[in-house]
C-alpha cells in the first residue's frame, strides 16, 4: 500500500505538477468571481517556476543531499562487491526501440562498470524491478542484463535482483539475496542526491554498505550555488531534491530508516 500511495501522492506533490495545477486553477479562476484569488495563484505559480527553474534555489535544495556522503578515500581497498541501484535506465523505451537507453542517472551504470574493471574480483549486483504503478512494463533488470555485459563485465560476475519497487525493497531483497558476511565491504553506487536515503535504508535493513555517490548535479565548491538558466534543468533538479526530502521524512515516519537525515 505504501508503494501505491507514494506514486499517487507524487503525481500531485512534484513541484512542477503542483505549480502547473496552481497555474491552471488560477487561469480558470480568472473567469469567475474569484478573480483576486486567481491572480494570486497565477502569480505564485509564475514565481515558483522562476525561482526553481532559473534561480540558485534548486542548487541550494539539492546541494546538502549531494554533499552528505563522500566517496571512499584513495587508494581504495578492493571491495567484495558493487551494488548498483536501479533508476538510471529507460526499460520501457529500451524494449520498444530495441535499444539500451539511460536516463540522466545512467552514470550509475557507467561508473559501476568502471569500478568493475578496476576491481576484477568484485561481484556486481544490479537491483531494480518495476518502480511504476503499471506492473506490466519491462523491468530494469531486463535491460541491465544486456547492458552490463556489453560494458565489458563478465556475465558470471553479475547477479540481478528484480523484485524491488523502491529503495526500501532494494535494500531488503539485496541483503536477502547476498547474505553478506561480517567484515565484507560492498560499494553502493547511486546518485549523490539519493545517497542519504539509500544509506539509511541499507543500514536499517542490517546491510552496512560503503557509499560511492555518482551523478552529481552541482559543482561542489563552497558557496557555489550558481543559477541554472534552463527551466527544464532547474525544475528537474528541484524536483529531485524535494522528492528526496519527502522520501526521507516518509521513510523515517514509517520506520524504514533510523535517522531523518542519515549521516556518515
Amino acid at each position: 500500500m505504501f508503494f501505491q500511495f507514494s506514486k499517487v501522492f507524487w503525481l500531485v506533490a512534484a513541484p512542477g505538477n503542483l505549480l502547473a495545477l496552481l497555474l491552471t486553477l488560477g487561469a480558470i479562476g480568472m473567469f469567475t468571481r474569484f478573480q483576486r484569488t486567481a491572480r494570486a495563484a497565477v502569480a505564485v505559480s509564475a514565481l515558483g517556476f522562476l525561482l526553481l527553474g532559473f534561480g540558485p534555489f534548486s542548487a541550494a535544495l539539492i546541494r546538502p543531499l549531494e554533499d552528505r556522503f563522500a566517496r571512499p578515500a584513495e587508494p581504495m581497498a578492493a571491495p567484495n562487491g558493487i551494488i548498483i541501484l536501479g533508476g538510471g535506465l529507460k526499460p520501457a523505451i529500451s524494449r520498444a526501440r530495441g535499444s539500451l537507453d539511460v536516463q540522466e542517472a545512467g552514470s550509475r551504470m557507467i561508473e559501476a562498470a568502471a569500478l568493475a574493471q578496476r576491481f576484477p574480483q568484485a561481484r556486481v549486483v544490479f537491483t531494480g524491478g518495476i518502480g511504476v504503478l503499471d506492473q506490466n512494463v519491462a523491468t530494469e533488470v531486463e535491460i541491465a542484463r544486456l547492458m552490463l555485459p556489453a560494458m565489458g563485465i563478465a556475465p558470471e560476475r553479475i547477479v540481478y535482483e528484480d523484485r524491488s519497487r523502491n529503495t526500501h525493497e532494494n535494500a531488503l531483497f539485496t541483503r536477502e539475496m547476498l547474505k553478506p558476511g561480517e567484515g565484507e565491504a560492498w560499494l553502493l553506487v547511486t546518485s549523490a542526491w539519493h545517497m542519504p536515503r539509500s544509506m539509511g535504508v541499507f543500514r536499517a535493513a542490517g546491510f552496512p554498505v560503503v557509499p560511492y555517490p555518482v551523478d552529481y548535479t552541482t559543482f561542489g565548491a563552497p558557496g557555489d550555488f550558481r543559477a541554472v538558466f534552463d527551466l527544464v534543468d532547474g525544475m528537474t533538479r528541484a524536483t529531485r531534491a524535494v522528492r528526496e526530502y519527502i522520501g526521507l521524512i516518509a521513510y523515517r515516519l514509517t520506520g524504514r530508516t533510523q535517522a531523518l537525515f542519515p549521516a556518515p
